[in-house]
């Protein structure tokens, strides 16, 4: 499964983006969908998380700001960010997991959020 991301760019700070992930097989509702992000000389950080039942979860540095959403129909999962702060700034990537399966990961979109 290949997962395609998009929607990243340049952003002045308090803007918006919205990110999409779409992957290549139907699996919306069989895999938790996430959307991690990282910055050089970090570890990858969870952002945000929807289950296969569409409970959705997010990190507390973007409770409030961002969105994680899916449309199943479209077998996209989202990402609305809204109040964008520097400290934003990093790639983002899609990642997909289930138990006893492989994880998958997005070839990541970079956000940079201008002061």
């Amino acid at each position: 499964v290949q997962l395609q991301a998009s929607g990243g760019g340049l952003v002045q700070a308090g803007g918006s983006l919205r990110l999409s992930c779409a992957p290549s097989a139907s699996i919306l509702l069989f895999y938790t969908m996430s959307w991690f992000r990282q910055t050089p000389g970090k570890q990858r950080e969870v952002v945000a998380t929807i289950a296969p039942g569409g409970n959705a979860n997010s990190a507390d540095s973007v409770k409030g700001r961002f969105t994680i959403s899916r449309d199943i129909a479209a077998n996209t999962v989202y990402l609305q960010m809204n109040n964008l702060k520097p400290e934003d700034t990093a790639v983002y990537y899609c990642h997909a997991f289930a138990s006893s399966r492989p994880p998958y990961w997005g070839q990541g979109t970079q956000v940079t959020v201008s002061s």
